[in-house]
């Protein structure tokens, strides 16, 4: 089947039969000249003006490996807003690439169904030493037998600088030259699909980065009608904004198509401000649904609540797939790591029948009124356990902390084995974090390499919000520091000593678990620290603290608890007596009822 034909011109340096097909899109142009080899034999051509203000040329003599940029109305040399590639960085001369000339191995892979996710979110940089494609690509196997179903690469668009979190994004259809080549990228996808593994990408289209963003030289990519935490806002819905929007639309499809990426999760769609019809993320969702090949899915980033996210297009929803959910993160953390200021807040005063009405609806915040005396949240009526993006730590979550501190850094590990029990015995979709899964003792820090002076406007920006977060006990690390980012880097050696080879063997265990689970879950309070949760025979009794005795099925026994020595070498065992177990330590316990 010939793929879907795009509705406007195909961005970017596209190889045809007859040579390379140059477009850009840059309505504001009276003419768009490309240089070809800047930095050698430069030669320059006009391109020819289309409607809507799209300019295109077609170069028999531009073969893969050409460097080419882009002068608008004879000004300085700009590289491609659609550059498959910056090999010199964000600032210089892209680079023709052929997406077609890899020898894509997976015409049988199918994806991962919606009910079997279970995500891994990594950042490339930082996963491994090496921090390359290829070195994600050599850990694979690890992640296989730990039970992961599907990667997330945080944003791997290029960005400037060395290392970043990537949401400082530069050119958005350029995997990182910081990572490898485009065709490295390649590589480790069609490996993860020839184990079994699904690879989400992490796109950003509510703001674009601070330094070597070139798309807003050539389009109107703002407007002043909207505003956002980074300035004015991308225009979606304001005067040029099909054009906008196609970007957009184009570059999510490149993903879909040129790198065979199984979805996206969408950065902080709270940002994302669309005021036409149809919005911009329901034609994104119907994009994913409409590519060839296995079912894409789109998971978004919302903190509101929003129901209108997961609701089908037919009945005026945006039709994404599932969505991040707040309120489990931060109910955990009451109850581990302790109360909290700032986005913790709303949660502080909250007790187990908060997580238990959580589990059973979706969300909390579901219009009920938070402590500052707003109302938070839409309906969970209708919402799907699947729907819901549960986790314990995330890129956010950790990076965001004084100093990185994971959540095993600031909670005991009794009550983090606890937590983890919970996250992976409940039917919502379950995210880890990289190195979670043995209780990783490097931090996440937030890291940054941006020139001086906006390295300096970072650094002090990012000491000013630390203040408003509890543990702030003056500047933490300087983003801008070599030391912050090396010092994020996963130790994979300490895997094989205690507590995090203990910590990994329950991870593995509840993951094998989780396999086995079926039907859906009820949550019932036992103290306003403890929960019993049920599916299907299984009933999981979680203890956040300690020294509370609570009841037990009166049939059935123990099949297992987070304290025993294979997952804790400091365990205290639960004691069960006349229908009663005794949890002289935060734990978890796994009861059948069928269990004689």
């Amino acid at each position: 089947m010939p793929p879907t034909p795009y509705n406007r011109p195909r961005l970017g340096a596209i190889p045809e039969d007859e040579g390379t097909r140059f477009t850009v899109w840059a309505p504001g142009a009276q003419q768009v000249t490309l240089t070809t080899n800047p930095n050698g034999t430069a030669t320059t051509h006009a391109l020819e003006r289309l409607d809507d203000g799209y300019f295109t040329a077609l170069l028999a003599d531009a073969p893969p490996g050409t460097r080419y940029g882009y002068h608008l109305n004879e000004g300085p040399l700009f590289p491609d807003p659609a550059s498959r590639f910056q090999p010199d960085g964000v600032h210089g001369p892209s680079e023709v690439i052929d997406p077609t000339s890899f020898a894509w191995t997976d015409e049988n892979w199918a994806g991962i169904p919606h009910e079997d996710l279970v995500l891994y979110e990594l950042h490339v940089g930082t996963f491994t030493e090496a921090g390359t494609y290829e070195g994600v690509r050599q850990r694979l196997d690890h992640l296989v037998s730990l039970g992961i179903t599907a990667i997330e690469l945080l944003p791997v668009a290029d960005f400037p600088g060395r290392w970043n979190w990537g949401y400082d994004h530069a050119a958005l259809f350029a995997p990182s030259r910081a990572y490898g080549r485009p065709d490295d990228l390649r590589r480790l996808i069609d490996a993860a699909h020839q184990k079994g593994l699904a690879v989400y990408l992490d796109v950003i289209y509510n703001h674009l980065g601070p330094d070597g963003a070139y798309a807003a030289a050539f389009q109107p990519m703002f407007t002043d009608n909207h505003t956002t935490p980074w300035g004015a806002a991308i225009n979606f819905d304001d005067a040029h904004a099909a054009g906008v929007r196609d970007f957009f639309l184009q570059n999510a499809r490149h993903w879909l198509e040129e790198y065979h990426i199984d979805g996206f999760r969408l950065d902080a769609i709270q940002t994302i401000y669309d005021d036409s019809d149809p919005h911009f993320l329901a034609e994104l969702g119907q994009l994913a649904t409409s590519v060839e090949g296995p079912e894409r899915l789109v998971i978004a980033e919302d903190d509101r609540n929003l129901n209108t996210v997961v609701q089908p297009r037919s009945d005026g929803g945006y039709g994404l797939d599932a969505m991040w959910i707040e309120d489990f993160n931060h109910l955990i953390r009451t109850h581990t790591a302790g109360p909290d200021r700032g986005i913790f807040a709303p949660f502080a005063a909250l007790d187990a029948t908060a997580l238990a009405e959580t589990i059973k609806r979706g969300w909390y915040y579901d219009g009920k009124e938070a402590p500052d005396g707003a109302r938070r949240g839409t309906s969970t009526d209708g919402i799907r356990a699947q729907q819901c993006v549960f986790y314990i730590q995330n890129h956010d979550q950790v990076g965001n902390r004084p100093h990185g501190e994971r959540l095993h850094h600031e909670t005991t590990l009794a009550a983090y084995r606890a937590a983890t029990a919970l996250l992976l015995f409940l039917p919502h979709t379950p995210l880890l974090f990289m190195g979670q899964e043995w209780a990783a003792s490097t931090p996440f820090q937030f890291f940054t390499d941006h020139h001086e002076e906006l390295g300096r406007q970072v650094t002090e920006g990012r000491q000013g919000e630390q203040r408003h977060v509890a543990g702030f006990d003056g500047p933490g690390p300087d983003p801008q520091d070599e030391q912050t980012f090396r010092r994020s880097i996963l130790d994979w050696e300490e895997r094989a000593s205690a507590p995090h080879r203990e910590t990994l063997t329950l991870y593995q265990t509840l993951l094998n678990l989780r396999k086995t689970l079926e039907g859906p879950v009820t949550a019932t309070v036992l103290s306003p620290d403890a929960l019993g949760v049920e599916r299907g025979t299984d009933r999981l009794i979680v203890a956040f603290s300690g020294d509370q005795t609570l009841p037990v099925p009166p049939t059935g026994g123990v099949t297992w608890h987070t304290e025993e020595a294979r997952f804790a070498p400091d365990g205290e065992t639960p004691v069960v007596q006349n229908q009663h177990v005794y949890f002289p330590t935060a734990a978890a316990l796994l009861w059948d009822r069928d269990d004689a």
